[in-house]
Formats: C-alpha cells, structure tokens, sequence
C-alpha cells in the first residue's frame, strides 16, 4: 500500500499511529494471504494487495471506509462474528460461507474460509480485528457440480423409461441446486422412433433447438410465476437451453431447459458443465432406447418364436408361456399358467423330467433333454429342451423335435429297405457306412466293405474313376453323374448308374444296378441296328425289281458289242471298232453307277453331314426313282431356282426321298402322280411354333402323291417305330419313324398333310447352310494315258487275276515297275523282302487269310512310309471301320477307268508328305 493511501485515512500519518497497530500493519503488507485489517471503534478498512481481487470494483475506495460500510451488503451476516471479537475477544473461524458480495456491481455468489481475530491495543483492551481469507468460490462450485453430475447419474441409472429420465432430471435440479435452480426436459418425436414426444414443448420456445441450434439463452419474464427458485430467496431470471444430441442421429432428439444462477454470471465455465449434464442424459436416453429395443426384440423373440418359450418355479408351477404353447399344444395360455408342469406330461417321461428339475434347482444347465407333452387333443409332442436357473425361476425352450424324429426314422428305414445302393464315403474313398442293398446286390457285408477304398471294388475304368475321386476331393467340388462297373463277391459285374454329393468333406453316394436294363438296351440297340438294315435292304429290295430289267440290258450292251468287236476284227472292218467302244463302256459305266447306288443305300455306317444341293441330289435319283416306281406312275419334279445349299447326311437323305416315294407309290397301286418339289422358305414366330422349328430360313422338299390319302389317326401315328398300314410281312414301319428321327436330328421338321382320296404330301424342312458346294461335272472325254512313272516299283496285290493283270497293263504303261501277288501272305513276303517298293496297291478282300488292310498294317511294320493305295468293289466309306484313313493311305473303288488309277498312281507317288485325312478325302 502506497504512503499516499494511507494520508487518505482518518487517522492520518502512520508516523503517528500506535505501536499495536503498525505492528499487524506491517505483517499483513507482507503476507502472500488474501487479508484485511479493522481498526477502531468503526474498524477503519485496511488490506493487502492479495485481497484486491475480492473487493473488485469496491477497490480502491474501500481503504480507510468503515468497514459496515465496505461489505454493507453481507455485514448482517457477519455482525455476530465481529461484536463477538472486539467485544469478547474471541477469534472467530468459518469454512466455505456463502456470502453474495456486491463487488461488481451485482450479488454476486462466493465463499470464504476466514477467520477473525482480535487486535489488543497497548492498554490490553481490543482495538481491532484482523481477517486472514481465503476466496474458495471456483473449488466450492467445481466440487458441487462434481456432486451434481454425480448424484444426477445416480438418478439417471435407475431410470427405466424416457419418463424415469425426464423425472430424474427435474428432482436433481431442484431446492438444492445452486447452479441451476430449476431443469426440464423435452423429447422431440423423431421420424422411424419408437418414442412419442414428452415434455412441456409449449411453455418452453425449443423451436431454433429443432431447426439445428445448439444452445440458446431465453429471458424467463413473462414465462409464469410459479418458476422454482431452488434454494434462493429470488427466482432466476433467464434459463439456458440446450440441445440433447446422440451418435447416429442427424437432428437433436430434444431439449434441456436449466434455469441459470440469479447470483452467478453464465460464463463458458457454467456452458460447459450444461453441456456435461445434457451428455449424460443423452447417455441415459440411449441406454434406454438400447434396453427398451432389446426388450422390445424379447418381446417379439417370445412372440414370433416358433419354439415354445416357459417360466416356472421349482416346484414346477408355469408362470408364463409364450404363442407357441398353444400352437404346438393346443392350450390356451391361461389353460396352463398357475398349472403343474406334471399335468401335461407323458407319465413315463415325469421321473426323469423331475430329476432334471432338481438339477436345475442346483444351478446346473439344462441342454437338450427330451420329454414328451400332452395336447390339447390327447396326443403327444416330443419336446428338446435348454434351460437355465435364474432369479428363483426356470427359463426354458422347447423345439418341436416330434416330426424330425419321425423323418429320422423313415431316413433309417429308407436306409434299410431303399433298392438304391447308398455308400457313405470320406473324399479319399474310405468307405464309412453302407446300406443293406450294397450287401444284396453285390454279395459284400458291411464288415467286409467298411474302412476299405470304394475303388478296391471297381472292376473297369479304374483310372476314370480315380480322376472322378480327385475331383470330388476339390472345395468347390459339384455333384456328379458317373457310371461304374463293380465286380461282387461272386465275382460277377455288376454296372450302376452313381450320383454322388460332396458334402461337408464326405462323399453321399447314390447307386443304381442297371446291370439289366443296360443289357436290354444293348440287345435292343442291336435288335433295332438289325431292323434298320432289314428296312434299308427291304428299299433296296424296292429297287432290284425296276434295276434289274436295266441291268440286264446294259449287260446285253456291253456284251453285244463286245462280240461285234471281236467279229468286226475277224473280218477286219475297222470303221466302226470306236463306236462299239464308246458304247461298250457307257453301258458298262451306268452299270458302275447303279451298282454304287445300291451299295450306298445298303450300307451300314453313319456319314458326318456335308453341305448339300438338294435340286442336284434329286436330280441324281431321278433315273433310280423313275425305275423304282413304275412306268404306271408319273414322277414331277418341281425344284425352285437359287435354292439354298443345307447341311446334311446326303445317303441318309437319299434314302429319305426313296422311302418316301416307294410309300407314295405304294399309296397309288392303280397309278397316279408323284411330284418331287423343293422350295426356299422363311418361318416367323408363328409359322415356325406351328412347325415346332424356331424362326429362320429353311429349305422344303415335299414329297405329293395322288394316291388314297391318310385319316388323322394314321397321320398321329405315322412316326411311331414299327407303325404300318401294310399287310403282314410287307413293311417294317421303320421308314417313315427313321425319317423322322434323322430329320429331327439335322435341326429340320417333317410334316404331313393329308386328307383320305385326296392324296398326301409329305414336307421335310432342313435348316439354311450358310457355306457353298462345288459340284463338278466331268464331261467324257476319250482315255489317254501319260507315261507320269519313272521307274518307280509298285506292287499289286490283288486275287482277280483279271483285274491285277489289268492293274499291271495300265501302270506298266504308264513307265512304272510292277510287282504281283495273287493273296495276302505273297504280298507280305514281298514287302518283307529288300525290294524297292514306292506303292502298295492292294484289294481289300483277300483270301488266304490275310485281308488288304492287315496286308498294309504288316507292310508299315518294316515300311512305315509305304504308300498304300486299296481298292475295293464295295461301297467306298464301308472300307474302314474307323471312318479314317491313315497318312498317305488312299482307296479306289471297282469299277475304275485305267485313267483314274493311272492318276491316282501318279498323284500318289509325287505326292510329299501329308497330314492324316478323313475317307471323305480319299
């Protein structure tokens, strides 16, 4: 304190003060403690700097005021204290008072912990008191709110609803809160909650909290005058309102109202402890909201669940049952409630189902104990049970197991008396469990078949289903469909038909004997083969009739001018020798062609489809068909000009139409018309479903008689196998059913159209080929040969001496060296011999026992280069069986002109290497 503060005093100079004055004076000046002085009857005010801080703005003019003066406003509360020191000369003490000090020009709420003691002056009589103080207003308010959120949490965790909340809420901020005297809450009604609003949402103007504001401060004037006041004698004048956020919500879901301190400024401090309190209750709010979902979730579990939910005490009285006791029982709840668990169950099961009881009563977990209850109707439920102790009671679950134990026994009869072979197997093979048929059908016990591989008892293909067991070892392994052979006790075979699962990382195998059924179908397949060829030799039977006459007129022909030849020579006349020649051999080639066409329609291998010219196929047949049918009956051929190119089997084709026509003359014995038609056509969407063809170009060839027509229940069954409308022993009634089948195949239709009298018109539809066919025709020309060999060495083998002797003309003709053999095992020794030989020409029908093709394959083991050229007098593809001729193999068919072996002698022979070709290249 400056010396100029103290002038301002009444009692002037220090330098004339008392001894007993200066003394405290100068202890207080130098103390670091909050302190003031009183002196004199009206205790003249002095303090230290440390107490500046409590005056605030009463500082500096309360030095030397009176010190009733100087807190005037708290002095009553003080009196006591002070007429207690200077007048009895008792040191006073007082912790944390409350003292509303006017220091800044409001009262303001503090606390002090002071004392009082007295001043005695030189004569020994009290003179003054000296105050030692110490504000404590921050740590009394830090640890009040402490308390607060404390109690307030307290309150908060007994709370069950958003009501307990709210109520929780209101009391803790109530007579004792200094803080806020009074709180409200108010809960918004949030889109997809659960929860109405509450609170007083009128009274209190929460608006900007709804529109996203997070605080604000309202005035409470006008608000109503019965607004607590908490423990202060006058209401608070404004409240602060907060908004009450949770995680997850994107809008506050209410508002805290808290009415602030009258005595206290809100500062960031009051701000920050609002917003501690509305955490908190959003804390409580969330754990109800958490607790009354879960709730809310049991309740719907207890309701929805299909499992039979129950409560009970230990001496077996129900206290609650779920939906599903009447659903699985029968019983109305209330039929049950306050009822002895005794009453509903199977007489045999209450013993064990009392002891399991008493189990629990001892704190032991039931897990899966069965027992059976009574229905409403008298019958039985088989009932699994869990259940646990807890809070004096039982809770437990019920599953209806009574039809799954049902289906478990129907599985294991099923397992017993199921004809199917059923095998349990790990993924490396080990078999686990077999079913009784195993035993039945392949003579194998369970104890000689369990533990053992399942592929110790395949008898064919042992690596196929090696690789299959590989597979279904795999993760991502799918089921599969195989068929194995097994061999039996007996040692027998025995075939089945598998499906195996994998599953679970076992194998479920499914197996069924069709050991008879695959016999059958072998029998059936050889039995049909043989009816096939029966029907295709009953066609050609067709044909001999009409060919006959032809052919024996070529032969008349060829030998009639074969002996002018002779006679004309004898007579030496060599003016006509080129005309019989040419006629000669043009008998003798249509000869050649008839006899090809009959080997065609009477073989027996099925040919790939090639791109086919249909107007040029029927014009090939047409001669053929002319003589199949008869002179009686007028053939019409109608064949549509730029007409697309189809890809099918052209022989099986041709036998098509030959059937075809043979049943339309069949159809006329008096005589009549046949016409042969071909057309482009274009099916929509509704012509194609009418034709059962998807939409798409396609190629027509209708086949129309005039003849006596069909009923609709013949046309139904027309291409049934083996229908016939012919006499005993005249049809196979395979022709039309084969028909069908092979246009079906080719991706066409066949369609019939008919009515009786008025003829029928049969259409086969085949599908647009896209590609072309080149068809060359060859012109005649006169034979001439050109010497193409230079000395190469080829050898003939061949039984008809007449044709080897042929063969050995034209080739030595031709500059070749030409070796002979009349069988097989001649030709053999040859090869085997160390003779040059650049061709092999072989017949492949050889006597001797040894054919032409074992001939080449015995003639490649010591030349495996050797040119090999077979010829043969039957149909060319009917040669090999296989359908493919080796490399630098090549056939010719009987008859041969001497110009096309001589070429195709010297196209081999300068032919390079080349890869491996099918027949149809030969």
């Amino acid at each position: 304190m400056r010396a100029h503060d103290w002038e301002a005093t009444k009692l002037g100079s220090p330098t004339g003060w008392p001894e007993s004055l200066k003394t405290p004076l100068r202890l207080m000046l130098m103390s670091r403690f909050e302190m003031w002085l009183g002196w004199g009857e009206d205790l003249t005010f002095f303090y230290n700097d440390a107490y500046i801080p409590t005056l605030g703005s009463k500082h500096p003019t309360a030095l030397g005021m009176p010190m009733s003066h100087v807190w005037q406003e708290v002095f009553e509360d003080v009196r006591d204290r002070v007429m207690s020191v200077m007048r009895d000369g008792a040191a006073t003490w007082d912790d944390q008072l409350l003292l509303l000090l006017e220091r800044n020009g409001y009262p303001e709420e503090t606390y002090h912990t002071f004392s009082y003691s007295p001043l005695v002056g030189n004569d020994g009589v009290v003179e003054g008191l000296m105050c030692v103080v110490s504000e404590v207003t921050d740590r009394v308010i830090n640890e009040r709110r402490i308390k607060q959120l404390n109690d307030l949490a307290a309150g908060l965790l007994k709370a069950q609803s958003r009501f307990d909340v709210t109520e929780a809420v209101r009391q803790n901020f109530g007579r004792e809160s200094r803080d806020f005297p009074f709180a409200d809450l108010i809960l918004f009604d949030l889109a997809d909650s659960p929860h109405p609003a509450s609170g007083d949402a009128d009274r209190w103007p929460v608006s900007a909290i709804e529109r996203g504001e997070k605080q604000v401060i309202i005035s409470l004037e006008g608000v109503g005058q019965d607004l607590p006041s908490g423990p202060w004698q006058i209401p608070p004048r404004e409240a602060l309102i907060l908004a009450v956020e949770q995680a997850g919500e994107t809008r506050s879901i209410g508002a805290l109202v808290l009415a602030l301190n009258p005595y206290r400024l809100a500062d960031e401090a009051s701000f920050g402890f609002a917003r501690l309190i509305a955490a908190q209750i959003a804390g409580a709010l969330a754990t109800i909201d958490a607790v009354s979902a879960q709730r809310r979730d049991r309740d719907r579990l207890w309701t929805l669940s299909q499992d039979l939910m129950l409560v009970c005490d230990f001496d077996g009285i129900i206290r609650s049952v779920n939906p599903s006791a009447t659903r699985l029982l029968g019983w109305a709840a209330d039929e049950m409630i306050g009822q002895i668990l005794a009453d509903f169950i199977h007489p045999e099961d209450v013993l064990t189902t009392a002891q399991e009881v008493a189990k629990l009563a001892q704190g032991i977990t039931t897990l899966s104990f069965e027992n059976r209850y009574r229905c409403r109707d008298g019958s039985y439920r088989l009932l699994d049970w869990n259940a646990v102790p807890d809070a004096g009671r039982i809770h437990a679950v019920a599953r209806d197991i009574t039809q799954e134990r049902q289906l478990a026994r129907d599985r294991e009869r099923i397992w017993a008396i199921s004809p199917i072979v059923k095998v349990v197997a790990t993924t490396e093979g080990i078999i686990t469990a077999v079913n009784p048929s195993w035993t039945n059908i392949l003579g194998w016990s369970q104890a000689d078949t369990v533990g053992r591989n399942i592929l110790e008892f395949v008898a064919e293909e042992q690596e196929a289903a090696q690789k299959r067991l590989s597979r279904l070892a795999s993760p991502d392994a799918a089921v599969v469909q195989s068929q194995s052979v097994f061999r039996a006790q007996n040692d027998r075979l025995r075939r089945f038909a598998w499906t195996t699962v994998p599953e679970s990382g076992m194998l479920y195998l499914f197996g069924r004997d069709i050991t008879a059924e695959t016999e059958a179908a072998e029998a059936l397949a050889s039995t049909e083969e043989a009816l096939r060829q029966s029907q295709k030799m009953e066609a050609v039977g067709q044909l001999t009739g009409g060919i006959a006459h032809d052919f024996n007129n070529l032969l008349a022909g060829i030998l009639g001018n074969l002996e002018l030849l002779e006679l004309r020579l004898s007579q030496n006349r060599l003016e006509a020798l080129q005309r019989h020649l040419d006629t000669a051999q043009g008998a003798a080639k249509r000869a050649a062609a008839l006899t090809q066409r009959l080997l065609a329609f009477s073989r027996r291998q099925t040919l790939d489809p090639t791109p086919v010219n249909v107007n040029r196929l029927i014009a090939g047949l047409e001669d053929l068909l002319r003589r199949t049918v008869g002179p009686s009956i007028e053939i019409e051929i109608v064949g549509a000009g730029g007409l697309w190119m189809t890809k099918i089997d052209r022989y099986q084709l041709e036998n098509a139409v030959l059937n075809l026509c043979i049943n339309a003359r069949d159809a006329m014995p008096d005589g009549g018309r046949l016409t042969i038609e071909t057309a482009n056509k274009w099916l929509d969407d509704r012509t194609g479903r009418e034709r059962e063809l998807p939409p798409g170009q396609y190629v027509s060839l209708c086949v129309s008689d005039t003849g006596t027509g069909m009923t609709p229940e013949v046309i139904e069954r027309a291409f049934d196998p083996f229908f016939t409308t012919k006499p005993l022993g005249e049809g196979t009634g395979l022709g039309l059913s084969m028909i069908y089948g092979f246009v079906r195949q080719s991706g066409g239709q066949v369609r019939i159209y008919s009515e009786v009298g008025g003829g029928t018109t049969m259409c086969i539809y085949l599908p647009r080929h896209a590609g072309t066919v080149v068809e060359v025709e060859q012109e005649s020309e006169p034979t001439h040969l050109e010497r193409g060999g230079h000395g190469e060495t080829v050898l003939v083998v061949d039984d008809e001496a007449s044709v080897r002797s042929l063969i050995v003309d034209v080739l030595t003709d031709s500059g070749y060296h030409v070796i002979e053999a009349a069988d097989g095992p001649a030709g053999l020794k040859i090869l085997q011999s160390d003779a040059r030989i650049d061709l092999l020409i072989t017949d492949v029908g050889l006597p001797g026992g040894m054919n032409g093709r074992q001939v080449a394959d015995a003639g490649r083991v010591c030349r495996p280069k050797l040119k090999i050229l077979f010829i043969t007098g039957y149909a060319e593809n009917a040669v090999i069986g296989n359908g493919l001729l080796e490399h630098d193999m090549r056939i010719i068919t009987k008859p041969f002109g001497i110009e096309a072996i001589a070429n195709k002698v010297r196209e081999m022979i300068d032919e390079g290497d080349k890869p491996e070709r099918s027949i149809g290249e030969a």
